[in-house]
């Protein structure tokens, strides 16, 4: 699956992406945002994406849901996933300093190619420089390079993908030193819960929005067309949130009141075709689900 949303003009970089959602309305493209003269191209190869949105128990109905691209130990990211220590938060916690601890971590992914250029966010894995991102926002091939949260750019490549979850790792170059996150786990993760979606919406790098999880084991049924043909693929197992989520957040962290990040933001849903911002209905692949993933993807690179 492919999108792209451009992004604002910046001194080195450009970017976008995003793919829809729809039960019974006829899909069309939505409406997206221009800035600084720059399109947020729907797609790569120019075609629509369609999802419906499906319930835990059934079709949820009537919603557009849409995905942007432009989201250890010594060993690896998947280990270093687990949170074992943690510090007890509470709701009245300095929100501040959660962002002040895991902002470093999450850094912006940046593709340009001849026909367009595009950005999702991505998590720190290593401290080398191992990012994790989701597949859509690099599918569409192009040259990769990884802004971090000190504004920082350094060249990058794909090392390897899972499209069944979405899912991406990035090399980044002549790094050392970074922050790798800290994942949560599943059963940690309650509806109601506070969360904080970090990423780069709309091409605003360093942006945090806060809400509450929503709903626990949502689906997504995606069909995509383009000028190669068409396909369909699932993403199962989601969290949903009110978090704003927009185009531009695909990759970032979905992060808990300890730090921890609990999921990898993929995919909104909006309320019409013309309407493509957030209304409140976002989603993210689950921290058990992506510490799995991880590990089979370093697996099949090493």
């Amino acid at each position: 699956m492919t999108d792209l949303m451009t992004r604002p003009t910046q001194p080195d970089h450009s970017g976008g992406d995003h793919d829809d959602v729809t039960p019974p309305p006829p899909p069309g493209p939505p409406f997206v945002p221009s800035d600084g003269g720059r399109r947020w191209p729907r797609r790569v190869a120019g075609g629509a994406a369609v999802l419906a949105l499906i319930g835990a128990g059934g079709t949820a109905g009537g919603v557009v849901a849409e995905r942007y691209l432009i989201d250890q130990p010594a060993t690896t990211a998947a280990t270093a996933a687990t949170a074992s220590s943690t510090r007890t938060v509470t709701e009245d916690a300095d929100l501040a300093a959660i962002v002040k601890q895991v902002q470093p971590s999450v850094v912006t992914v940046l593709v340009d190619s001849d026909q367009s250029s595009s950005l999702g966010s991505g998590v720190v894995l290593r401290s080398d420089g191992l990012i994790l991102t989701n597949n859509h926002v690099v599918e569409g091939g192009g040259t990769v390079s990884v802004r971090l949260s000190s504004g920082r750019t350094v060249p990058a490549r794909v090392v390897t993908t899972d499209t069944t979850h979405d899912l991406a790792l990035v090399q980044a170059s002549g790094l050392s030193g970074l922050n790798p996150v800290t994942f949560g786990t599943d059963d940690s993760v309650a509806v109601g819960d506070t969360v904080l979606a970090f990423g780069a919406p709309l091409g605003l790098e360093n942006t945090v929005t806060s809400g509450i999880v929503s709903a626990l084991d949502r689906s997504i049924d995606t069909a995509t067309e383009s000028a190669t043909g068409g396909g369909s693929e699932k993403l199962t197992g989601l969290l949903q949130t009110d978090a704003a989520i927009n185009q531009g957040n695909s990759g970032g962290a979905l992060v808990d009141l300890s730090g921890h990040v609990v999921g990898i933001n993929v995919a909104i849903a909006t309320a019409s075709q013309s309407d493509s911002g957030s209304i409140g209905v976002g989603f993210a692949i689950p921290a058990d689900t992506v510490v799995a993933a991880v590990q089979q993807m370093e697996a099949r690179s090493s």
